[in-house]
């Protein structure tokens, strides 16, 4: 690798196309079909909608029958909470958008459950809000932070909302393709995933059910999915969901050899800046996130300064219209403001080398060398 070509530190965001999935994609593509026509055109189209369908319930574990395809992750976690009738609404304070914006819209007075300083949901915290719980319940936690890589005690939250018969909801964006999921051993009731962030299409995602459950359309019109989701099925971008589900399902021993070469990240970024922090970094993390401060040097400067050094990372989520803002859920974390405007997120990938690892700290030394009052004073 040359210092001009670039580096991708930003697979949390969205992972490489597989090349598998793109030749997939290349020869549904060149063929014509419809899903919902029964001549011979259509029933191959709908037998690759199935074998996707069942590839995607592998992924976690689950049933084909009780998957829904949709847009894209956000459409999925929006059906969790919009599909199963009227419930007061219990979230987590560190979800994503996509669940805490439908959320406050749907119920003004939806619960926020609070985390402790490494992220995590409060159990007896939700075992409060389900007590004061009036009507029936739907709880969301999501499986692993997209900011932190924190992992959440989903099947212990799961224990203590099910003894108050409320639904939990999984959003699983984050977490599918890099650690195994078992959407039976979570008891989870709903579970949402998405394609782009383990390689296959961007604008495709499935909410997975435990259990066969009434779903209430929100797109109405042709009656695909079972009725459960209206509109003509994207059969090349759900093709490309199950093949790149299925890769990723046999790769997960793979991913989780990242951790090596992030600890060996955060550990030379501590040699750079010993004030740094990891954020998280004492729980339980995916192994290919790492969110990590610089000591006096703003978030936005960093992102920028390394992006022109040919390096991509992000600052918090990528799914803010591009605008680099105060963290959510940092600010959750009980981080102050001022420490939390320095952190970035930098998350690995299958690809991933060690000569990259070694521009981004190279870049990373540099920046900090030429911004930080801290760098400068010692």
């Amino acid at each position: 690798m040359t210092a001009t070509e670039p580096v991708y530190l930003d697979y949390n965001a969205t992972a490489p196309t597989r090349p598998e999935v793109i030749a997939l994609v290349g020869e549904i593509l060149a063929t014509v079909g419809n899903a919902s026509s029964v001549h011979q055109a259509g029933r191959k189209a709908r037998a690759r909608v199935d074998l996707a369908r069942q590839q995607v319930a592998d992924l976690v574990r689950g049933q084909a029958r009780n998957v829904i395809f949709t847009g894209g992750g956000t459409e999925a976690d929006n059906l969790a909470l919009r599909g199963f009738g009227a419930r007061r609404l219990i979230v987590s304070g560190v979800e994503h958008g996509a669940i805490l914006a439908p959320a406050l819209l749907l119920d003004p007075g939806a619960v926020i459950v609070d985390v402790d300083d490494q992220g995590r949901m409060d159990l007896a915290a939700l075992e409060a809000a389900l007590g004061a719980s009036d009507g029936p319940t739907l709880v969301s936690l999501m499986l692993a932070n997209n900011e932190t890589g924190v992992i959440q005690p989903v099947a212990e939250a799961v224990a203590v909302a099910h003894g108050h018969d409320a639904l939990v909801h999984c959003d699983a964006i984050q977490g599918a393709g890099k650690i195994a999921i078992d959407i039976e051993e979570l008891g989870v009731d709903l579970l949402s995933l998405s394609a782009h962030k383990f390689g296959g299409l961007q604008g495709v995602g499935a909410l997975v059910m435990r259990e066969d459950r009434t779903v209430f359309a929100q797109m109405v019109g042709g009656g695909q999915e079972m009725g459960r989701r209206s509109g003509t099925e994207n059969v090349a971008g759900i093709a490309a969901f199950g093949e790149a589900a299925r890769l990723a399902a046999g790769e997960l021993d793979q991913f989780a050899e990242l951790a090596g070469l992030r600890d060996s990240m955060e550990d030379r970024l501590g040699e750079i800046a010993p004030t740094r922090k990891v954020i998280g970094g004492t729980v339980a993390r995916l192994s290919n996130t790492s969110c990590v401060t610089m000591p006096g040097v703003r978030s936005d400067v960093q992102v920028m300064a390394l992006d022109l050094a040919g390096i991509a990372v992000s600052a918090g989520s990528a799914c803010s219209s591009g605008k680099v803002a105060a963290s959510h859920v940092l600010d959750a974390m009980g981080m102050e403001m001022d420490e939390a405007m320095t952190a970035i997120r930098v998350s690995l990938g299958r690809d991933t080398t060690t000569t990259e690892i070694d521009r981004f700290l190279s870049a990373w030394a540099e920046i900090y060398r030429r911004n930080s009052t801290h760098a400068n004073a010692a």
